[in-house]
């Protein structure tokens, strides 16, 4: 599908539905519908596309003020990827201090998180932020946030 779009460079990792590429087009909401429609188009599914650039992924691995926290262990560290910047009186009414021991940050369009006892345990999910910010949520590991970068910024050196 991706190559159909004219895309390049185009990579899958680990069946998990992040794909890295290379397009000419700069504005990511517009790459977020194309990608959308040729998935309905495709397969019949509606499916929500968040689009990161390198930067983008790169500037939130190194904002994570979670990991300057030593007592903080990073596999626990997970980043969730709005679809765009949440309403502040939204934010003011999620009370970080009611989902102990589970903790997050919110920072423009991510949310950092730190889900001691496992992500699969906590009430931060994607569908709790969606529904509280009204926005599409993604949520990645630690991990696998580096990994993606990494592979990103591999690609952009080879083509």
């Amino acid at each position: 599908m991706y190559f159909e779009l004219g895309y390049t460079g185009i990579q899958s990792y680990i069946q998990s539905g992040n794909v890295i590429f290379k397009s000419d087009i700069p504005d990511s909401s517009l790459l977020e519908r194309t990608i959308h429609n040729k998935i309905l188009e495709s397969v019949g599914w509606s499916i929500p596309v968040l689009v990161l650039t390198i930067q983008e992924l790169k500037r939130s691995l190194e904002y994570n003020p979670f990991i300057k926290n030593q007592l903080k262990d990073p596999a626990f560290m997970h980043l969730t990827f709005l679809s765009g910047i949440p309403d502040q009186e939204l934010v003011e009414k999620i009370h970080p201090g009611f989902y102990l021991p589970d903790e997050f940050i919110i920072s423009g369009k991510i949310i950092y998180l730190y889900c001691p006892t496992g992500y699969g345990n906590t009430k931060l999910s994607n569908s709790f932020f969606e529904k509280k910010l009204s926005l599409t949520a993604t949520t990645r590991n630690l991990n696998t946030s580096k990994v993606l970068l990494s592979l990103s910024l591999k690609e952009e050196d080879t083509i």
